[in-house]
């Protein structure tokens, strides 16, 4: 029987040689991760079980990236209790604050393979596939069972497969391209099913992009969003090779679209929905208050030096606070070096600790009442980025970062092109 990749995943994991979509499996888990948010929660509760030890714990991970550096003394009595649990049960894969975030972390100190089963407390878990693994996220007591028996039921999802062609060309980003499927399929045209992505437009995808792409997924209802593994992913890995799972010919799919890539331009997401897509061009006279490049979707290398080159030479615009937070702590190295972080300062950039920061609400730069702001992170619902009476959209960082000069939402052509 021919299967896709969800399925091979979640057959190897569960122990069987093929399984079909709708069967419920038990799965073994490869990488279960948490972070400061619920990990002081977890294993709380694994004490009040009587688990003493977990299933493996070089097969764990806690990350320490939501509230850095801890804006409260009641966060920071929280960090510091997660700590505590981490040496007790002798967690094998630890980053404490101020290291990044989780989802950039793991891909990039190689805990993450092709093929993996990953689960995490956190819903952008599904960002692992992009290295062809199958990650996503679950609550805290999925998290207590799996952490104490390493295993976890799953229902093998459907899967919607996304034939890319043509090529993306800047300013134009894979921001964009997650952005026209959400508006394609709509917020829920994924629900519980696995987007698989292939075609030549996806080999032609760096990883940086892939993570994008696949850290949305879940925004569009999906339990995992996998770009099977190729020589792109090789390459990541520092390996000359990877043997990663990929699609059968004749593998059965809910539904395929195919996107040509070269029709794309920049988008905008508008409050407050992530399938309310519109091109940069069209959104209208909206005046900003602040800026945030950043978050698991888009705070990597690759993210800052795009904004870094709209801005370079220009000034953001008063009245505006344009926020930028990397990815992690080598990210942030790697756009010093660049002179990136240069450039961004000098256009008047604040430059915030490597994590989650203003993204979901946490702390770092918040919005206030009736004030909008523009983001390169993932959710725009009322009150993700502070008050429930904000309102924030969503795009690249180009279109963050030319948006910060102009003190509007703008296409970014409308800046480079000048």
């Amino acid at each position: 029987m021919a299967m896709t990749v969800a399925e091979k995943i979640l057959a190897r994991a569960s122990g069987r040689s093929r399984v079909r979509a709708g069967e419920f499996v038990v799965a073994e888990v490869d990488l279960a991760m948490t972070h400061d948010i619920f990990a002081a929660t977890v294993f709380d509760t694994l004490l009040d079980l009587g688990v003493e030890k977990l299933f493996e714990p070089a097969r764990v991970a806690v990350v320490i990236d939501h509230f850095v550096p801890a804006p409260t003394a009641a966060i920071a009595d929280l960090h510091h209790r997660v700590r505590e649990h981490v040496e007790r049960l002798g967690v094998g894969i630890f980053y404490d604050a101020g290291e990044g975030i989780s989802h950039q972390l793991l891909p990039e100190r190689g805990h993450i393979r092709p093929g993996m089963l990953v689960i995490g407390t956190d819903s952008h878990t599904t960002t692992y596939g992009a290295l062809g693994a199958a990650g996503t996220g679950v609550g805290t007591s999925d998290m207590v069972y799996a952490l104490a028996t390493g295993k976890l039921w799953f229902r093998v999802p459907e899967t919607i497969r996304f034939e890319f062609e043509g090529e993306v060309t800047a300013p134009t980003s894979w921001k964009d391209v997650v952005l026209a499927i959400a508006g394609l399929i709509g917020s829920d045209g994924a629900q519980y099913r696995s987007l698989e992505f292939g075609g030549p437009g996806a080999a032609s995808a760096p990883i940086s992009g892939r993570l994008t792409v696949a850290n949305m997924a879940v925004e569009l209802g999906a339990k995992f969003g996998i770009f099977p593994a190729d020589q792109a992913t090789a390459a990541y890995l520092g390996e000359a090779d990877v043997d990663g799972p990929r699609p059968d010919p004749g593998a059965a799919y809910a539904a395929t679209h195919h996107l040509d890539l070269a029709t794309l331009s920049p988008l905008v997401a508008l409050p407050h929905d992530v399938d309310r897509v519109v091109a940069a061009s069209e959104v209208g006279d909206v005046p900003i208050d602040q800026a945030f490049l950043g978050s698991c979707t888009n705070g990597r290398l690759d993210d800052l030096e795009a904004a870094a080159a709209v801005v370079a030479g220009k000034t953001v615009a008063p009245g505006v606070r344009f926020l930028v937070a990397p990815a992690s702590r080598t990210v942030m190295e790697q756009a010093l070096a660049s002179g990136a972080i240069t450039t961004l300062v000098e256009a008047g950039a604040t430059i915030l600790a490597p994590g989650c920061g203003p993204c979901f609400g946490g702390h770092g730069g918040l919005l206030g009442p009736g004030e909008k702001g523009i983001s390169s992170s993932n959710r725009n619902f009322p009150g993700r980025m502070g008050s429930s009476e904000a309102e924030i959209y969503l795009a690249s960082p180009a279109t963050v970062a030319a948006s910060a000069v102009a003190g509007k939402v703008i296409d970014p052509r409308e800046v480079t092109d000048g």
